[in-house]
């Protein structure tokens, strides 16, 4: 890798989030404190590349106005970064002024990948090659094992990391996945019993397999990164990831939520309703995953004799994930409500449905503007991996 040690060293631990270079100005997510002297260095560096990520090609000068840094700084950085490979000079700026005309620098976008890997569907693990700006480049699957069988899927994972380090055709700045289940910070998988582990040091290992910097977080939660960095979320979000489980990634006055225990937004096993249901994979019944889940929704559609018990049990999951969400809405103020699943399974009668049971158990008037869609991206859990990278080997995304 030519990313310095020091960096790696010194990358703030905290998400930054903003529109993708070309989508706008960047939107910085809040840091927690003051930045100490000791971590200054690797501020400015991570200050630096945010800039000109979101902002695209500038001068010198322009950065040291944009970052308020002087230039020397600016300068001392900027060599540091074209020795590393990740920013390089792209020519001088057409002036029409006296003097030496400026020259231009910008991330090298082409310079390096990123690898990403889904871990929540149902069928498959997904898995991709992304360019610095989240394109996905390449992509390549594999069968998830069909026994909830840790080892098995562990070696599934192994050769879908594989496939996409022989597809990638840059050095590779690193590697996120998204895997459903509680998540420790340093990429243990604490409980997932949709893959059959418990904690099973997936980063660690996974790290050590590739000889390459790994970092897992929950799939919800890289999944409202993407959605919060290149798509249109607002300050303060709640996203519902839907696949083979569910859960939730949060972000609450434009700062990503965890947790203590971790599990911020692990909102699959709380049982919605007191009638009972159908019975969940961690053992209890009624669990949202259980009315929820895509597999499990699909299946008591098949059921369906017609439109109107179709509707019927799309309106009822509708309303229970609404049942889940309406405390989080009222206890953090949130703005939006972002579903990521099949669409032609949430949106519409679900949707919908949702929306209005969500309003009609919050305050009136008070969360009447109250924003509850679709998202409109695809691969949303493989671009939150590739936020996850940017933000840990760069500081930036």
């Amino acid at each position: 890798m030519s990313v310095s040690d020091e960096h790696r060293r010194t990358a703030p631990a905290e998400y930054a989030g903003g529109d993708r270079h070309a989508f706008g100005p960047a939107r910085h997510l809040r840091t927690r404190g003051k930045v100490l002297p000791e971590h200054a260095r690797g501020h400015n560096r991570a200050l630096v590349l945010q800039t000109l990520y979101h902002s695209g090609a500038m001068s010198r000068a322009d950065l040291s106005r944009e970052t308020s840094l002087t230039r020397v700084t600016i300068s001392d950085l900027i060599a540091e970064f074209i020795v590393d490979g990740i920013v390089i000079e792209k020519g001088v700026r057409e002036t029409t002024g006296p003097g030496k005309p400026p020259i231009l620098i910008d991330i090298d976008r082409q310079g390096h990948q990123i690898l990403g890997i889904d871990l929540s569907g149902h069928q498959t693990f997904e898995g991709a090659v992304l360019s610095l700006d989240g394109e996905v480049l390449e992509r390549r699957t594999v069968p998830r094992p069909a026994a909830v069988d840790g080892t098995a899927v562990y070696n599934a994972i192994r050769e879908l990391a594989a496939q996409l380090v022989a597809a990638a055709e840059r050095p590779i700045l690193g590697v996120g996945v998204g895997a459903p289940g509680i998540v420790r910070p340093d990429g243990m998988v604490v409980s997932s019993p949709n893959l059959g582990w418990s904690d099973f040091p997936l980063q660690r290992l996974l790290g050590a397999e590739l000889d390459l910097p790994v970092l897992v977080r929950n799939d919800a939660n890289a999944a409202v990164l993407a959605e919060y960095t290149f798509g249109a979320a607002k300050s303060d979000l709640l996203l519902i990831k839907i696949a083979r489980g569910v859960g939730a990634g949060l972000i609450s006055g434009s700062q990503p939520m965890v947790g203590s225990r971790f599990a911020a937004g692990e909102i699959g096993h709380v049982v919605v309703g007191t009638d009972g249901g159908p019975l969940c994979v961690c053992g209890k019944e009624g669990c949202l995953e259980a009315w929820l889940g895509e597999t499990r929704l699909r299946e008591r559609l098949a059921a369906c004799e017609d439109d109107e018990s179709r509707e019927n049990v799309l309106r009822d999951a509708g309303t229970r994930l609404a049942i889940a969400v309406a405390p989080i809405v009222a206890a953090l103020d949130l703005s939006e409500i972002v579903l990521s699943g099949a669409p032609d399974l949430y949106d519409g009668v679900l949707l919908d449905a949702a929306g209005t049971t969500v309003l009609a158990r919050t305050l009136e008037r008070v969360f009447d503007d109250l924003i509850v869609r679709m998202t409109t991206q695809d691969d949303i859990v493989l671009r939150g991996a590739a936020v996850m990278v940017l933000s840990g080997e760069l500081g930036v995304s």
